[in-house]
């Protein structure tokens, strides 16, 4: 008896290892899914521009990365005695416009240089509703709190994003032609704009990346999050007490689905050592400055330095950091 409606990722999917530089961009799914490879040693940027949610926001983020932008005090605004940029998360907001600008620039900076390094842009989608500043014309990133009455509401149709991430692909393409883009939806419902709505937004978002995915076969690809939620996790105890957030669990599922999915079996066995070295360095002895702990710190860092040996490409310095502080200590 079959008790779940399995989801299917399909076989050709690209293989993602440590050594490749990633892009991660869009909600915080794309946040948590960045996090995590992060840990697994992988060379990635997450949200350059903070958690972004819709499509259009996304790809102008990505050309101005593109485009190496730099930002000016004409860029950002003062609302409630904060600077805030419209294209960016509250998390670069500060009481400085100073601090403002050096956060944005910084980030972008870094995300430009390593643009043509770049081997998979991996874009998740949250929500085909957008903001539209009514002054300007241009869609937001964040209202930053705004009053609504500054912003018309509306939804993205299908034309658009596909059309709009037709020429942004292409033209990246062309720069990178080994790019692979791996798009995701988000699981997360966006239930301030109500049930129906969130469906309606989540439907197009979906056609959209499949006309994309027909659009430039060899190079764009979809990892099935939303479904893998929706349909094979259907359940209430999958989701955290808001009832709108996946809970851990069901985050730790869809981590595990997307590496046997996506990442290449070297680079599984890279984070299983990594992981274990982790683990070694979570453990908290009951005489720290004894030499059996000493000694276990030693054979941390001999565990470190024969990955390293293999795979020099790893980033191990903030675990070299933690035992040489511990070993003097």
């Amino acid at each position: 008896m079959n008790l779940y409606t399995p989801v299917e990722v399909v076989s050709s999917m690209p293989l993602l290892s440590q050594e490749n530089n990633l892009l991660l961009m869009g909600s915080c799914f794309a946040s948590e899914m960045g996090q995590r490879l992060a840990d697994a040693k992988f060379r990635c940027d997450v949200n350059p521009y903070g958690v972004l949610y819709n499509p259009f926001s996304i790809s102008a983020a990505l050309r101005e990365i593109i485009a190496g932008r730099c930002y000016n005090e004409n860029d950002i605004f003062l609302f409630h005695e904060l600077w805030h940029s419209a294209m960016h998360h509250g998390s670069f907001s500060s009481v400085s416009a100073e601090e403002t600008l050096a956060g944005i620039n910084g980030r972008l900076k870094s995300a430009h240089e390593r643009l043509d390094r770049l081997d998979c842009l991996l874009l998740t989608f949250g929500s085909a509703w957008v903001y539209e500043n009514k002054k300007t014309g241009t869609v937001v990133a964040n209202c930053h709190k705004q009053p609504e009455s500054c912003f018309t509401r509306r939804m993205l149709s299908v034309c658009e994003i596909v059309s709009d991430y037709t020429s942004l692909l292409s033209g990246l393409l062309a720069r990178i032609p080994r790019l692979k883009v791996l798009f995701t939806v988000s699981p997360i419902r966006h239930v301030r704009d109500g049930m129906h709505a969130n469906q309606l937004s989540k439907a197009t978002l979906l056609l959209a990346v499949n006309q994309l995915q027909a659009t430039f076969p060899e190079h764009v690809f979809y990892f099935p999050a939303y479904e893998l939620l929706l349909d094979e996790l259907r359940d209430y105890r999958f989701y955290a007490e808001d009832m709108v957030h996946p809970s851990e669990t069901a985050i730790r599922y869809v981590w595990e689905r997307f590496t046997r999915s996506c990442i290449s079996a070297d680079a599984l066995r890279i984070m299983e050592e990594s992981e274990n070295i982790r683990k070694m360095l979570s453990h908290k002895p009951f005489y720290p400055a004894s030499e059996e702990y000493k000694r276990f710190l030693g054979q941390i860092v001999l565990k470190i330095d024969q990955l390293n040996g293999k795979y020099p490409y790893l980033d191990f310095q903030k675990e070299r950091e933690i035992c040489r502080i511990r070993l003097k200590a």
